[in-house]
């Protein structure tokens, strides 16, 4: 009897510790099963080598070879060897990128990127900027002397050209346009050249687009239509490409923004798109020749009562102040007080991504235009001028330093009072305030924009404009003048205009 329950009692607990076993392993199966499925795991299939961007957006993976790996690694496998060190030796020129001295001159460093089989490269004009011999190393250790096709400070971009010995890889163009905050963006860069640390790969996202109004001292560009991205861009990377998943290059890194000039994940690139719209000019010709459309833009832009009165969506677009007489937008019947929502298919935001849309449109091109006039939307086709042209017909005055109190370097002020404070919506200060700057003036091309509020000239506060015109006569004709002004965005800045 006892041997018996002895018995039984060792089958029942051998038989217990069985099921307790099972059910430890069923229940592992199940939590694995739980934790691929949030982890969101794709299933290994014969059809994953050819997954497309938008599953590349839901599975960070890719099979290869029967092995997981990051979607980031063909795209760089692809497109590595097309980036290029650019060096840039210039006489006494002092940049916020590495340089150092040799002898006499400077030798600045940067990146770029073949985008054609035939030795084109792409890069930023800040990097070749004043250069006196440009030179190119590539992937394969190869060093060129390069030759500067043409540049545009404008937009901040530069081609370039050599003689290649060697087999070259080039980066196509995207679709910058097509940008959707939140995608994946790449960056291949030399970053801090003087310790070797070429072609270096980040990866971020979209962080934003449009962004503008941006100031980048002396080599601030005129147009500004910025892609932002977190993919870290620091002093090196300047003129690199900037990537989607399908090895297209959507833009070129140009600046940062950090308090000691290094990467703290806010890094501009320039749209593609910009690119495609200077770079065969600057081929042909090796300079850029921009549409006009002959519109003068309300200072105080559109407000959020002009958007309830003409019913707007959003406090968006650009207001027209005046049209120049004879130009397309007075032939296309464009009128004062007009605001224009959208050009060429592309939604209108402020006045500086409007300016960049008008600049990447050639003259005779005829671009469609969508404005809204006493609340009723209109659409217009408009054949864009030659800017160029329009501005040799400026009339003297414009350009002149000494015309009347209320113009000077191409740009038109009035004394800042409290009522246009209360107007614009800031807070008064004493200065004169920026109504009018005429395309291609010396104001211009210093990037001083409508809406900038002037406090010093030449070192001297300046509370009116009888202040400003004392000062102006004052100052010789030869000299670059600093300016101390209030941009738009309420930001204090230090301008370098030349007479």
């Amino acid at each position: 009897m006892d041997e018996h329950v002895s018995r039984h009692n060792r089958f029942s607990i051998t038989g217990l510790r069985l099921v307790a076993v099972l059910g430890g392993a069923l229940a592992c199966v199940v939590v694995g099963l739980i934790i691929s499925a949030n982890l969101q795991m794709p299933p290994k299939t014969q059809a994953q080598g050819n997954v497309n961007s938008a599953q590349f957006a839901a599975y960070p993976v890719v099979e290869r070879n029967g092995e997981y790996e990051s979607p980031f690694v063909s795209v760089v496998e692809k497109v590595q060897s097309a980036v290029v060190n650019v060096s840039a030796r210039s006489q006494n020129r002092q940049t916020p990128w590495f340089f150092h001295d040799w002898g006499s001159y400077s030798v600045s460093s940067g990146s770029g990127f073949f985008f054609r089989d035939d030795g084109y490269i792409l890069t930023n004009n800040h990097v070749v900027k004043d250069s006196r011999e440009l030179l190119v190393r590539t992937a394969a250790g190869y060093e060129y002397d390069a030759k500067l096709v043409g540049s545009d400070p404008q937009t901040d971009l530069a081609v370039l050209k050599i003689e290649p010995q060697e087999k070259i890889t080039s980066i196509p163009f995207g679709d910058s346009d097509a940008l959707k905050v939140g995608d994946w963006a790449i960056a291949i860069g030399n970053p801090f050249p003087q310790q070797g640390l070429d072609r270096t790969v980040t990866v971020g996202v979209i962080s934003a687009k449009g962004r503008n109004n941006l100031g980048f001292g002396d080599e601030t560009p005129q147009y500004q239509n910025y892609i932002q991205t977190d993919a870290s861009i620091n002093p090196g990377n300047s003129g690199g490409p900037l990537l989607n998943l399908r090895g297209e290059c959507i833009g070129v890194n140009s600046a940062i923004y950090g308090p000691n000039g290094t990467s703290v994940g806010i890094g501009f690139a320039i749209p593609i798109n910009i690119a495609r719209a200077v770079v065969p000019d600057l081929i042909a010709t090796g300079t850029v020749t921009r549409g006009w459309l002959g519109v003068w833009l309300s200072p105080t832009g559109v407000t959020e009562r002009d958007a309830k009165r003409l019913g707007l969506a959003a406090v968006k677009g650009v207001k027209v102040d005046s049209t120049f007489p004879g130009s397309p937008a007075a032939q296309a019947g464009i009128a004062d007080g007009d605001v224009i929502v959208e050009f060429n298919n592309n939604e209108v935001d402020d006045q500086s991504q409007f300016s960049s849309l008008v600049a990447t449109v050639r003259h005779d091109q005829t671009v469609p235009i969508a404005l809204v006039r006493d609340g009723k939307r209109i659409n217009i086709d408009v054949t864009l001028a030659d800017r160029d042209k329009f501005l040799a017909s400026l009339p003297a005055a414009a350009r002149t330093r000494t015309a009347t109190p209320q113009q000077w370097l191409g740009m038109e002020f009035t004394d800042f009072t409290p009522e246009i404070a209360r107007q614009i919506g800031i807070k008064h200060i004493d200065g004169v305030y920026v109504t009018r700057v005429y395309p291609g003036s010396q104001a211009d091309r210093a990037s001083i924009g409508e809406g900038t509020i002037i406090m010093q000239v030449n070192n001297q506060a300046v509370t009116s404009v009888t202040d400003l015109e004392l000062v102006a006569r004052r100052i010789p004709d030869d000299v670059r003048i600093p300016l101390i002004v209030q941009e738009p965005d309420g930001s204090i800045a230090r301008k370098m205009i030349r007479p």
